[in-house]
């Protein structure tokens, strides 16, 4: 994902491309330790659309939506960094299909390339 901020303009080392690889790191991983099913992955998608990049995860799981918990609650600590560089997150459960969408919204600022470009 740092290589995609790259090429849209948003060097590596830069607040904008760490916060987005931030966020798809920990989203990444909470796909893979709570919403993995045996022979079925995981999706990234990045959108860049005005003045935000949203990273979208999908993972296998519906019954298992994530929850954001103080620093010493028990499971939920990765969003809080997630929470701390996005301008809002959110969850979308996909009804009568068996995955879920955790997506963040990370605000962009500064030079980058065209805009409303996903990967």
């Amino acid at each position: 994902m740092a290589h995609r901020m790259d090429a849209w303009g948003f060097p590596y080392g830069s607040e904008v491309g760490e916060n987005v690889t931030l966020v798809v790191a920990e989203l990444a991983a909470n796909a893979v330790r709570h919403g993995s099913v045996p022979g079925r992955d995981f999706r990234v998608r990045l959108l860049w659309e005005g003045a935000v990049v949203r990273v979208e995860v999908a993972d296998a799981r519906s019954e298992r939506l994530p929850v954001l918990r103080g620093p010493d609650g028990e499971g939920g600590r990765g969003l809080l960094p997630v929470a701390a560089v996005s301008e809002r997150w959110g969850v979308e459960p996909r009804a009568g299909r068996a995955y879920t969408v955790v997506w963040a919204e990370v605000r962009v600022t500064g030079p980058g390339g065209p805009r409303g470009r996903r990967s």
